[in-house]
């Protein structure tokens, strides 16, 4: 079997010995070459021609994300970012995975004693994936859509009662792009959505105010205790599991620290388990792009419960490992390419909630 061929980019001499040590421990994979800037990169990915490339964010002689968006208009490449835990940090990733980048790893602290393994496995793991993703090449930015008072002003108030329709998804590797596209067309009067996306911590507030910016609905990090209502977004924390609650006659967020779901907190299947235990058939569920299996389960446990659920089909997806699992579960009733999967979901929401819903 051919190994996976891999560009180290960074500035940091201690990060790019730490990376090849990394990737060449294992049988499956070798660092071809390491540059400290993407001048020398640039030259090196020409000649090699490596399968995947990890990239640092800030970088001298010429910035991170123009190395990737000149990268992903002439060469489309699987590339794995290398961002610090910043709100800064966050921010330039964020805009990143917007440019074609397949995921990001966070820097390793040094100085924490017995995670480097921990660490070393993450980064093997996305480099296998990246490896098998699919990238496309970069043709222009997304537009952001106008807003007007009036949009704005049209955003519900009131709390979601019990008996009505909501929208409950996840997503991982590949998720940041595929939720703004499925987000962007909702509009005002939306039922309202909740969202496990696989993401470090100090990430998901400025990926929640990103989307907000971009959408008629509002967009948030979710809130222990918070009402829940049409027309807006709650997107799980890094740091917690999101679950759908129940108070009086109202759905509610709440959020548990309790240990990780598949390796992952927040995880798919805790919100999803959530959802047919309190929502029942007025959920409807809702898997994108990712790695692994996460949420396969909690999607059966919705079909089971009544809801009707979604899954993203192959083609679209950067990767297709979570929905093919959940398909293979027999937890999904449709399968849909991206572009439409909003417009389907509506259409479902509006025929069996007596709700006119249009895009």
């Amino acid at each position: 079997m051919d190994k996976i061929r891999v560009a180290v980019v960074d500035d940091s001499a201690l990060i790019r010995s730490l990376l090849k040590e990394i990737i060449d421990t294992e049988n499956d994979m070798e660092c071809v070459s390491t540059a400290p800037d993407p001048l020398i990169a640039r030259e090196q990915i020409r000649t090699l021609n490596p399968d995947v490339i990890t990239l640092d964010v800030e970088m001298p002689k010429m910035d991170g994300l123009d190395f990737l968006e000149r990268l992903m208009r002439l060469k489309p490449t699987p590339v794995l970012m290398i961002s610090s835990l910043t709100e800064q940090g966050s921010e330039v990733a964020l805009r990143a995975l917007e440019l074609g980048a397949v995921d990001f790893v966070a820097k390793p602290k040094m100085d924490i004693a017995g995670k480097m393994n921990e660490y070393a496995e993450e980064i093997r793991s996305k480099i296998r994936m990246a490896s098998k993703a699919k990238v496309r090449c970069l043709m222009r930015d997304v537009i952001p859509p106008s807003h007007s008072a009036d949009v704005v002003l049209s955003k519900a108030s009131r709390p979601l009662l019990k008996s009505e329709k909501l929208i409950i998804v996840g997503s991982s590797t590949g998720g940041t792009e595929a939720l703004k596209e499925f987000l962007i067309p909702m509009p005002p009067d939306a039922p309202a959505i909740l969202i496990a996306q696989h993401m470090p911590e100090s990430f998901t507030h400025s990926f929640a105010k990103r989307l907000d910016s971009l959408c008629r609905i509002s967009v948030k990090e979710a809130e222990h205790g918070e009402r829940i209502l049409p027309g807006h977004a709650y997107i799980a924390p890094g740091h917690s599991h999101l679950m759908l609650g129940a108070s009086g006659a109202n759905y509610i967020c709440e959020l548990s620290t309790a240990a990780p779901v598949n390796r992952h907190r927040p995880s798919v299947d805790v919100l999803f388990r959530s959802a047919a235990n309190v929502a029942g058939r007025n959920a409807v569920g809702v898997i994108l792009t990712g790695m692994g299996r996460d949420g396969a389960t909690g999607m059966l446990e919705m079909h089971q419960a009544g809801a009707h659920n979604f899954a993203q089909d192959e083609a679209s997806c950067v990767v297709f490992g979570m929905p093919k699992e959940a398909i293979a579960s027999g937890g999904v009733d449709e399968i849909v390419p991206l572009k439409d999967m909003a417009q389907k979901v509506l259409g479902w929401v509006s025929v069996n909630s007596g709700r006119a819903l249009r895009i």
